[in-house]
This record gives structure tokens, C-alpha cells and sequence, in this order.
């Protein structure tokens, strides 16, 4: 038995016809014999009788049609529920994010929703393979996820909002010799030791098309993740690194040179799942990240 069952059900105790039934709720009398034959099949007992041309209640039936009421109510209460769920503005919304979106994302979604009454933010930071954002978004409401420009998108079980498509230039100290160039080939840099992510990450497969631009293998002298400490470890003399434009700090030691000749760009998007922007809360944090993004590149 459903909901509709039910109702049809107790309408027909109240108005005492089939057809005066199919009146009150607008559909033809053989669509609602159909579902009177479909309950009656569910119950083991007669739920109506013949009472000459017309059609009435059982015992049963009368009995039936009465907790119909309780469960409409009952219905009725948990659409009110849910309805003032979906319509908070003050809900709780999660968001994930892996780091360097983290540190350029975070601060300013903290200050934008600060006032009372907004949206109450969780965060976390969550530094994953590009494979791996898609099932955080079981997790969390918005994932902020990363993928190399021209790589495939997301699957269809998210939803893709891209707040940056950021350039990845070639960090050196300033003292190096390719700090005087205005831009840079695969060629000027192929020799060089680099400072790069782990397999999986999509700085990884940057580096992979600067060889193969350049014709020879690059050397990978040290696996670091964190942007931070591959900053440090750039000014330091341990080698390049491809680092993101707009969303890691600026570091004094440092200058960031635009590379030709490949696709050195990525992509941030913001990640759900469809039903997740069905709240209020979450389509507000949402709105706020895309005006971030447009703060973040501003700064360049």
C-alpha cells in the first residue's frame, strides 16, 4: 500500500462513490478502481462492499481509512520538516578541499559568512588523487577538487562548478639564471632537477609533457605535495617546481615564470552531489566560493 491508496481510500468513506472520489482528486473513476484493486491486494480481509450501485467501507476498510489519517498526518509533518531543513539559511555545510585551495579558500569563506544567521561551516582539508574526489562528495557537501585542463571531467554522479582554471608556472629562486626570462620553453627547463608531487596528482603529468616536449627525461629530485614546503625547498637550490599561480603565497625568495610549449593549467572545481544544492545553506556556500575565486585571481 502507498500514500495515494490510502487517501483514496478515505475519501471514499467520506463522499461515498467512486466517482465522487475521482472528482474530488481530479483523475478518471477507472484510475481510482485500479488503485482500490491494487490495496485490496495487500490486505487480507475486504476493505469495500457493495452496497447496491454504490461502494462502501468495510469494517476493515473503515479501520484502514481511519489510520490513513494518522499517516497522512504523519506525511504531512515530515514534508514540514524537511522543507524547513532544506530552507535554512543557519544549516551546517561541510566543505573539503584539498590544500592549496584550502589555504586560498578557507580564510575567505570564514570572513564572507561570519555574520550571525549565515550558513555554519565544517571544514577539511583532504589531499587526494584526482580518482579519489568524487566519492569525498559522500562525505562532505562541496569538495574543492583539482584536474589538469585538458584531462576528462568529472563523472556524472557530481556536479562541477569551476571556480579557477589557474596557470601552473615554473618556480626558481630569484637568483637563478632563467629569472631573466619573460617566459620559458620545455626546452629551458628540461635539464634541470625538479621538485614534484607524487603519481596521481596533476602536476605529475605537466612534468610528463615538458619531457616529451623537450625530447628528453626529466630528473624528479624530490616527491613533495605540499606547496608550502616545496617553496622552501625551491628557494633553497633543490631544484623547479611547477606551482600554482593565484592560490599559494607568495614567496619572497622566489619569482614564478610562465611556461610555453605545453598545457600547464588546472582546473578547480567545487564537487556535489545534485541533491546537496537542494539547501539553502549549501547554495549559499556556493555562491560564496565563486566570488572568492574571482577575489583570488583580483590579487594577481
Amino acid at each position: 500500500m502507498d500514500e495515494r491508496q490510502l487517501r483514496i481510500l478515505r475519501e471514499l468513506g467520506e463522499l461515498g462513490s467512486v466517482t465522487a472520489v475521482a472528482e474530488a482528486l481530479l483523475v478518471t473513476p477507472s484510475a481510482i478502481s485500479q488503485q482500490l484493486r491494487l490495496l485490496q491486494r495487500a490486505i487480507p480481509v475486504p476493505l469495500t462492499e457493495r452496497q447496491g450501485r454504490r461502494l462502501v467501507l468495510t469494517d476493515a476498510g473503515q479501520a484502514l481509512a481511519g489510520a490513513a489519517i494518522e499517516v497522512e498526518t504523519a506525511l504531512e509533518r515530515a514534508r514540514h520538516t524537511v522543507a524547513e531543513f532544506v530552507d535554512r539559511l543557519d544549516g551546517e555545510v561541510s566543505v573539503a578541499a584539498f590544500h592549496s585551495a584550502a589555504s586560498a579558500f578557507f580564510p575567505l569563506l570564514l570572513q564572507s559568512l561570519a555574520a550571525p544567521g549565515g550558513p555554519q561551516l565544517s571544514l577539511a582539508d583532504a589531499d587526494v588523487t584526482q580518482d579519489d574526489f568524487p566519492p569525498l562528495t559522500r562525505e562532505y557537501d562541496l569538495v574543492l577538487a583539482h584536474r589538469l585542463e585538458h584531462t576528462p571531467g568529472w563523472p556524472r554522479t557530481v556536479t562541477a562548478t569551476t571556480l579557477l582554471r589557474e596557470p601552473l608556472d615554473v618556480a626558481m629562486p630569484t637568483d637563478h639564471p632563467l629569472a631573466v626570462k619573460r617566459r620559458l620553453t620545455p626546452r629551458d627547463v628540461a635539464d634541470e632537477p625538479w621538485i614534484t608531487a607524487h603519481d596521481g596528482f596533476p602536476v605529475v603529468a605537466t612534468i610528463d609533457a615538458i619531457a616529451t616536449a623537450a625530447g628528453r627525461r626529466v630528473r624528479l629530485a624530490h616527491r613533495i605535495n605540499e606547496f608550502a614546503v616545496v617553496a622552501e625547498v625551491v628557494a633553497a637550490g633543490g631544484g623547479l617546481a611547477l606551482m600554482p599561480r593565484w592560490t599559494t603565497r607568495p614567496h619572497p625568495a622566489l619569482v614564478l615564470k610562465p611556461l610555453s610549449g605545453v598545457q600547464a593549467r588546472r582546473h578547480i572545481d567545487a564537487l556535489h552531489r545534485p541533491e546537496r544544492t537542494a539547501r539553502k545553506a549549501v547554495r549559499t556556500v556556493l555562491a560564496e566560493l565563486e566570488r572568492a575565486a574571482g577575489t583570488i585571481r583580483g590579487r594577481s
